[in-house]
């Protein structure tokens, strides 16, 4: 096999087609069938800390390389511009090597997440009221006790 066509879908099918490479752009993932033609259904989640999918007028690839190790074939290929680029073998030390920075890297990224969401519910710290300025009027004071209240 030599090229990959991709189709944009809701669903992944249950039955794959050889050659079809499947989008889920709403559930961030893509299947295809192993390009070496073993049949082995591979599946590459869309995020940062996975594969990144470029779509270029039609002409899509995925970054970084499909590495099926897990499957007896152990193929290794590029998805670019719906080419199939085939890679080199690579040994089981240095396997391990990019199956653990993998893993560094999806921690890093489920981390960075969390912060962030962190970050939006934490409540923000008072404002400090200069000096020079007024204390709130009566209304702001019992607009804030109540929206205080409220909560």
């Amino acid at each position: 096999m030599s090229t990959m066509r991709p189709e944009f879908v809701k669903f992944i099918p249950q039955a794959l087609v050889p050659g079809v490479l499947y989008i889920s752009e709403q559930y961030r993932t893509a299947s295809h069938l192993c390009a070496c033609g073993c049949g082995e259904k591979v599946v590459t989640p869309l995020s940062p800390a996975d594969w990144q999918l470029t779509n270029l007028n039609g002409r899509v690839s995925l970054s970084p390389s499909i590495g099926n190790w897990k499957y007896t074939c152990r193929s290794h290929y590029w998805i670019r511009r719906n080419e199939i680029v085939w890679s080199n073998t690579m040994s089981a030390a240095r396997i391990a090597r990019i199956e653990e920075r993998d893993l560094l890297d999806k921690a890093r990224h489920v981390e960075q997440r969390n912060q962030a969401k962190l970050s939006l519910t934490k409540p923000h710290p008072p404002q400090s009221i200069p000096s020079d300025s007024k204390p709130p009027s009566f209304w702001a004071r019992l607009c804030a006790a109540i929206l205080h209240f409220l909560r």
